[in-house]
């Protein structure tokens, strides 16, 4: 992830090298950099670009190189920059973490909200309501939530991630406003306080 989305650095793998890991021998740059224009780059050192070429190995690419590419992408780079995307994410995904938040603390279902900038994650659980019972994975609350609010009444569009598919993926445009945050969390509020999720948790609270 990169771009500036996580707000606080332009490369996701900056924010974690105080734990002393090591700056990357290899980046690869995908579909943001074209902003929807099928393009991509690799990023390395000489020394490694240089290793490659001496094995006398041939790479080709029909597309690779196109001038139209690299001004779109170009361009893109231009607009993160000039609009502050980065500073952008940063403040209203600090916004929006803090209304999903707040959520948190009002839906026992949410197990965790975490992340960085403009990509977050809200993780789903049946919550252990007695010392010797464990938590459980929510991935059938948080399926019901993303197919909920899509639909005509909130028209939002979410993913899942995490290996129980149980963690709403929050990756909006960078454009993402504060308006837009506010609309989320509303939505996702209105939803969980509809019947089969207020049932489900019914339920397991029950099964104490």
């Amino acid at each position: 992830t990169g771009f500036g989305r996580v707000g606080s650095h332009f490369w996701a793998f900056e924010a974690v090298q105080a734990a002393d890991l090591e700056v990357p021998d290899v980046v690869t740059l995908g579909k943001p950099i074209g902003n929807g224009h099928p393009v991509g780059a690799v990023i390395t050192t000489v020394e490694i670009a240089r290793s490659f070429s001496e094995t006398g190995m041939e790479f080709f690419s029909t597309f690779g190189g196109s001038p139209v590419s690299c001004a779109i992408a170009e361009a893109v780079l231009d607009e993160i920059e000039e609009k502050k995307l980065q500073r952008h994410a940063y403040e209203v995904g600090a916004y929006l973490k803090a209304g999903l938040t707040r959520l948190r603390d009002s839906h026992i279902c949410i197990g965790d909200v975490r992340g960085m900038g403009l990509f977050l994650g809200v993780e789903f659980v049946y919550p252990s309501m007695h010392p010797n019972r464990k938590i459980l994975s929510g991935g059938d609350l948080a399926k019901y939530v993303i197919n909920r609010i899509r639909d005509y009444d909130h028209q939002i569009l979410l993913s899942l991630d995490g290996p129980d598919t149980n963690v709403l993926k929050i990756k909006p445009p960078m454009v993402f406003s504060q308006d837009d945050a506010d609309r989320l969390v509303f939505s996702l509020d209105k939803v969980l306080l509809e019947d089969p999720i207020q049932q489900r948790m019914a339920w397991w609270s029950s099964q104490v």
